[in-house]
């Protein structure tokens, strides 16, 4: 099926963290000299030519032919790439994403910011016909057809969790907590990406959407297996772990951009998230 679509291209100017909601689109790579964060489980598929993505602090080459899954509340940027090279993008609101009820194992592992990958590129033919087929359903203005390929996408999905470890133990997370609850839990995911490196508490979070810290957290918790106070720190040895990449700033700038008041629990923090020293890391990846 020809897809005739504008081809889309990395804008620097889109506002950070702005949703691109639940879409599939055909784009070309470009080198990203900043990185791209908004709130949805992102599907790629590479139907010819490679990309190398930075996420966090780990460069990943995705070969042709491949399918790559992440959360893109995690940082991630384009830093080489083929030429000819055009790729599939689909999104998929992270809400509606843990309301299709994958292992949880699955959905661990996004959430802590891994790239799922498949180890071959089986069926490629399959999946270049069907992001072809999503392109034009979601192009169109026929609701039904859009209906149709987010049940096709959300079964397409399913498969690539059974083909990473099965369906053995469903996430179950969200099972008791409303819709609201999980609204909220978006939204203090999205607080949080926004201001981890400000002096925020779980006050402060819990106040932004009006609930009380205990409730907050609690909720929080059950969606993500974390406290909120962990999940901030956690966000900022990621960052400081990016910073350490790519940057020759100091460590003590670092620390302090990061959001860490203190070098002590700077290093405190870093060590137990990274079994290592930030210059240890440092020194590491550089090697």
């Amino acid at each position: 099926m020809p897809i005739t679509e504008i081809i889309q291209q990395f804008d620097r100017n889109r506002p950070e963290l702005k949703p691109y909601g639940m879409a599939c689109s055909l784009w070309t790579p470009s080198i990203m000299d900043k990185p791209d964060r908004h709130n949805e489980i992102e599907l790629n598929f590479f139907p010819k030519g490679s990309i190398t993505y930075l996420v966090n602090d780990q460069k990943i080459k995705i070969p042709e032919k491949r399918l790559i899954l992440f959360w893109a509340l995690v940082p991630h940027q384009i830093i080489d790439f083929e030429e000819n090279t055009h790729y599939f993008v689909c999104t998929i609101p992270l809400r509606q994403f843990m309301e299709w009820n994958f292992p949880e194992s699955f959905v661990d592992k996004l959430i802590k910011g891994e790239i799922q990958i498949p180890n071959s590129d089986a069926g490629w033919e399959y999946d270049h016909y069907i992001f072809q087929n999503w392109v034009n359903d979601f192009k169109s203005s026929d609701h039904q057809r859009k209906e149709i390929a987010t049940l096709e996408i959300q079964g397409r999905l399913k498969r690539f969790a059974l083909d990473s470890g099965g369906f053995e133990k469903p996430h179950s997370q969200l099972k008791s907590i409303n819709q609201a609850a999980i609204s909220s839990v978006e939204k203090m995911a999205i607080f949080i990406a926004k201001n981890y490196a400000n002096s925020i508490t779980t006050a402060d979070i819990a106040a932004y959407i009006g609930l009380h810290p205990d409730y907050a957290n609690a909720i929080f918790k059950k969606a993500f297996g974390t406290t909120l106070n962990k999940y901030v720190i956690k966000q900022r040895v990621l960052n400081a772990q990016r910073m350490l990449s790519v940057t020759r700033e100091k460590i003590t700038s670092i620390a302090f951009e990061s959001g860490f008041n203190s070098i002590g629990r700077f290093n405190a923090a870093f060590k137990l998230i990274c079994n290592c020293t930030p210059r240890e890391y440092r020194k590491k990846y550089q090697e």
